[in-house]
């Protein structure tokens, strides 16, 4: 097969394909816009009447509604690319967006994928081999080893009591909050790892599994990183995402309340430092446990985050902008001294579902009202008159609001949600204003856990 002059070099492109759907999938062709490349955009039977088809120079239906027959497709997605004349695709979050077989597949047909090499997602995405290399490159991880967890039961006893109990048993592939289970006490070890086997081997196609020290009340924080082809790397400030329901981010902020610099700076130095080591490109997420003024490497997403917009705000960087330029093979245009982190964001993620059982709600959506003003964004793709598919994640929208302090830019969330009306559909809208007015919440005092313990709260009263 002949190549297309987009297909003709790496980073030589100027046509995108989305290979996504929903709010990304409107945010990307906003930054191809941008840039002055056209947009490809592809859909399920379930998403022909996606309004984001009509802004997009091609509109392409490549399967069924069933995620696994389209948007999961390898085949369809490739094809689409080739028949749209596309030299790159952009996997937003989510789907295929850290799956390295079709960074590769996508590298092997001349194509450009907005993300880090095939190389670098296998490497991070699996666990063990991603906390090996955070080691080597002096990032501080949760304490165990490095390695999967043997067969043998007296060694794995052995192990559980070098990191002391409690003790939590992950799937090497996992992610999700899927193939994890804590472990209180020795009495129960065995049937954990049993247990936690089988379901990496259905959920991630492998039971491979490892073993670190369970942090009982920690924080969930994150550091956004970019970096070039040209051994350039930068950090952008971090995010604090502890609100978490069943291991699901609900609210995240920028920055992290209450972390002093002299802290964060060697961690995030050293991130940079683990970008460089393996010949990272693109945009990453190097995600932590804080406990106790100490951080604990867990995991880095190798894609762009669903709260990448609070760093955008307080950061001032486009940061799906900046992930399409290291695509291209662009320079990094700026320095670790150029970054400057100013005020307080919030997201909200407004799903469509029920706000007390967090069913999800499918059906038409019949009125919309979004609020605007100073600080204030709306990432989505719904309209009134929008149909909301069953198939796929409940999230219809990220309500984001910018301010100069924490306690402004919480007030500007309240006033924001006040304002956003969606009806015709159930959304956790109602369970969002509840959550702030929390006091605790207010002062920044939660950790990952709490938001669980509010809500049983709210249950029993």
């Amino acid at each position: 097969m002949l190549e297309t002059p987009e297909q003709s070099a790496a980073g030589r492109f100027d046509t995108v394909l989305i290979a996504n759907r929903g709010e990304i999938a409107v945010r990307i062709q906003h930054a191809c816009r941008e840039l002055g490349l056209k947009t490809v955009a592809i859909c399920s039977e379930a998403d022909r009447e996606a309004p984001y088809g009509s802004t997009a120079d091609r509109f392409l239906c490549i399967g069924p509604s069933s995620a696994a027959k389209s948007y999961l497709n390898q085949d369809a997605i490739l094809l689409a690319a080739r028949l749209a004349g596309a030299g790159a695709i952009h996997p937003g979050y989510g789907f295929l967006s850290e799956n390295a077989a079709f960074a590769d597949a996508a590298e092997k047909a001349g194509l450009t994928f907005i993300g880090p090499t095939s190389s670098s997602i296998a490497t991070m995405g699996d666990k063990i081999s991603a906390k090996r290399a955070m080691m080597a490159a002096g990032v501080p991880c949760v304490p165990g080893p490095d390695t999967a967890l043997p067969d043998d039961p007296d060694t794995i006893e052995r192990i559980a009591l070098e990191i002391g109990y409690p003790v939590i048993i992950k799937a090497a592939g996992g992610g999700g909050g899927r193939g994890m289970r804590v472990v209180p006490k020795a009495d129960v070890l065995h049937e954990a790892i049993a247990l936690t086997r089988e379901e990496a081997r259905k959920a991630f196609g492998s039971p491979s599994l490892y073993m670190e020290k369970f942090l009982e009340h920690p924080r969930h924080i994150e550091i956004q990183v970019i970096c070039d082809d040209h051994g350039n790397a930068v950090w952008l400030g971090h995010r604090d995402c502890s609100m978490q329901r069943r291991h699901q981010k609900v609210v995240e902020e920028a920055p992290a309340a209450g972390i002093v610099p002299d802290i964060i700076q060697p961690v995030g130095m050293a991130c940079v430092q683990a970008c460089l080591q393996i010949g990272y490109r693109g945009v990453g997420t190097f995600e932590f446990l804080y406990e106790d003024g100490a951080f604990y490497f867990i995991e880095m997403n190798t894609r762009l985050q669903v709260e990448h917009p609070v760093t955008e705000m307080t950061s001032g960087v486009d940061i799906v902008q900046a992930q399409i330029k290291a695509a291209q093979g662009h320079v990094l245009d700026l320095n670790q001294g150029d970054v400057t982190c100013e005020g307080h964001s919030f997201e909200c993620r407004i799903n469509a579902e029920d706000p007390n059982s967090f069913l999800p709600s499918a059906g038409v959506v019949t009125h919309l009202a979004l609020p605007t003003g100073p600080g204030i964004r709306v990432d989505t793709h719904i309209h009134a008159g929008y149909k909301v598919s069953p198939y796929y994640d409940s999230l219809i929208a990220k309500l984001i609001v910018h301010a100069p302090t924490r306690a402004e830019a919480m007030a500007r969330m309240r006033e924001a949600l006040a304002g956003t009306e969606v009806e015709g559909i159930s959304t956790n809208i109602p369970f969002l204003r509840a959550l702030f007015e929390d006091g605790a919440f207010a002062q920044g005092e939660t950790d990952i856990h709490y938001l669980e313990q509010w809500l049983k709260l709210r249950r029993a009263a």
